[in-house]
């Protein structure tokens, strides 16, 4: 569905990105994972069009997304920031309004409200619909943003770090919401990851960052090896199979 071609940024002689190439599955959901600097978020924001490459293509089933006007582009790729902040005062479900905003203008109709409501209930919100941003927990506030792009309605969904400071429960809340945006909805999902057994649990495809540049890619079996994990983070590796999957052991590996 998207992919980018001979990416790269830079900031004076600083290079970010260089020369990245890669795809991203439709309708499945996709872990971007590496090192700190990695240009993992770079990457992420340049698709999203909140920073401008500085040479390469990003292409959206084909199409150069310079060439998609912004406006239909927010109706098709929704994103959410890392640790986005709100300095308004305004309820989960004024804060889920706003994932209308490409369709309505602010002017939300009877079908906006019906989405709205439908994002509530999809990601169990519909408790704190009315209670204020500044009154939830952390993981609470995450969730509710969460639903903003999910309202959204969006083929794809781009997500910077969307567990960070999240607590075991809510991290999963989030990935296993993420995993049936996908398997219920067809929809796509990139997001940025830090921790490698969510990646190697709820992933279809993986695209795993060093220095700027694609590592390796590819599905968990491929990437979530000891070989190449070790290789990418400069650290030893011990994985455990098991019917429900890999789990990644690098606090103490054999």
């Amino acid at each position: 569905m998207i992919t980018v071609q001979n990416l790269s940024k830079a900031y004076g002689a600083k290079t970010v990105l260089s020369s990245v190439s890669t795809g991203f599955p439709a309708q499945r959901l996709t872990s971007l994972i590496g090192p700190n600097g990695a240009g993992k978020t770079t990457l992420l924001m340049m698709i999203a069009r909140l920073m401008q490459p500085s040479g390469g293509d990003i292409l959206l089933e084909g199409r150069r997304v310079g060439d998609i006007p912004l406006r239909d582009y927010a109706k098709r790729v929704a994103t959410l920031r890392q640790a986005p902040d709100f300095n308004l005062r305004l309820t989960v479900e004024e804060l889920v309004a706003f994932g209308r905003f490409p369709y309505s203008r602010g002017a939300l109709t009877a079908e906006d409200r019906r989405v709205i409501d439908e994002a509530l209930t999809f990601l169990e919100l519909q408790p704190l619909r009315h209670a204020y941003l500044e009154e939830l927990s952390g993981g609470q506030r995450q969730m509710a943003f969460l639903a903003m792009t999910v309202a959204q309605q969006t083929e794809c969904l781009l997500l910077d770090e969307p567990l960070n400071n999240l607590d075991i429960k809510h991290a999963v809340h989030i990935m296993r919401a993420l995993r049936r945006l996908c398997d219920e909805q067809g929809r796509t999902v990139i997001l940025v990851v830090h921790d490698i057994n969510f990646a190697a649990h709820y992933s279809d495809h993986i695209v795993a960052m060093k220095a700027g540049a694609v590592h390796c890619t590819g599905s968990v079996a491929e990437v979530v090896t000891e070989a190449r994990l070790r290789e990418l983070y400069d650290l030893d590796f011990q994985i455990t199979h098991s019917a429900r999957g890999r789990l990644c052991n690098y606090f103490n590996p054999a």
